[in-house]
């Protein structure tokens, strides 16, 4: 059970993207822990309206206001990038505007900053296997969203003075209205037909929002003491990536539950598919364990799309 009462001594948390889907359950786990949290948004009247949490309005890439923000905080949490939008736009946000956080943090003295990449960064080719820290990562040709990832994280490994956690999560399931895999995904396969074509048997790497935030929070809030080793703890000053997904799955298992709530016929296509995993051990190693089952996971999914047609 953990305390939700702030105190004098609570931890002071700085969370990036505070109303996205990430953002905002970062925000209520470190509250559920008793943290203070200063919920950075562009848009007045956004952030999660939660006890100990407060609103910061303003852009983490102006150095200005990136280093009011992060003053006095024990840590920071980014969890923002443009997936979508075109490359020089992710690539401004990602690995320009995220380091200046980062480096503001450095400069006032904040213990740890935890960035959330991805397990798209890794190479999960046909043929890969599984997915470890010390994986390959994606080349050049890896598409938007994954080489800009992949960049920010080589970027954030150059800011010094800071314990830098570099969480990957593979697709992260949750409902919300700006949930890709809940909502976004699932408005593509009804409108679309071409997204209904999957390879039935590749594997579907997936977490879920809730158990994502409560490891953020747990590191942040540093109930994950520093080690020297990375497969104990976060590294003292260095930057340590970590994995972290839920149990197997197939694309087969997801589309399947989406085309059924849907009402639409999923095609199944024949093809080289990856068949690893994505290795959480060493996020284990730290104390973590999921605690949504993929059944339930995918029970939210098609609830949610059977109440959006009712």
């Amino acid at each position: 059970m953990t305390d939700s009462t702030a105190t004098p001594s609570s931890p002071v948390v700085v969370v990036t993207g505070a109303n996205g889907l990430v953002g905002a359950a970062v925000c209520a786990a470190l509250a559920e822990r008793g943290a203070l949290v200063r919920a950075v948004v562009r848009r007045p009247g956004t952030a999660p309206q939660l006890p100990g949490v407060e609103e910061r309005v303003g852009d983490f890439p102006d150095p200005d206001f990136a280093a009011d923000v992060v003053t006095g905080a024990s840590a920071v949490v980014t969890t923002v990038h443009p997936m979508g939008s075109p490359l020089e736009h992710q690539h401004e946000v990602g690995v320009e505007g995220t380091p200046v956080i980062a480096r503001a943090a450095a400069a006032a003295g904040v213990d740890r900053l935890v960035h959330f990449s991805t397990a798209a960064v890794y190479d999960r080719s046909p043929g890969a296997g599984d997915v470890e820290e010390s994986a390959a990562l994606v080349g050049d040709d890896g598409g938007d969203y994954a080489v800009t990832k992949r960049d920010t994280d080589a970027a954030l490994a150059q800011v010094h003075g800071i314990t830098r956690i570099l969480v990957r999560p593979p697709a992260i399931l949750g409902a919300g209205e700006s949930s890709v895999w809940n909502a976004l995904r699932p408005a593509a396969v009804r409108d679309h037909e071409r997204a209904r074509h999957t390879l039935p048997d590749q594997t579907f790497s997936w977490v879920h929002v809730s158990d994502v935030a409560a490891f953020a929070a747990d590191v942040a809030t540093g109930r994950v003491a520093t080690s020297t080793d990375p497969d104990v703890g976060p590294v003292d000053g260095d930057c340590t990536p970590v994995n972290i997904a839920a149990g197997p799955a197939t694309h087969r298992d997801y589309h399947s539950t989406v085309t059924g709530a849907l009402g639409v016929e999923p095609v199944w296509d024949d093809g080289p598919a990856w068949t690893g995993q994505i290795v959480a051990a060493r996020a284990q190693a730290w104390g973590w364990t999921p605690q949504v089952t993929l059944e339930a996971a995918l029970g939210e999914i098609a609830a949610g799309l059977r109440r959006d047609q009712e």
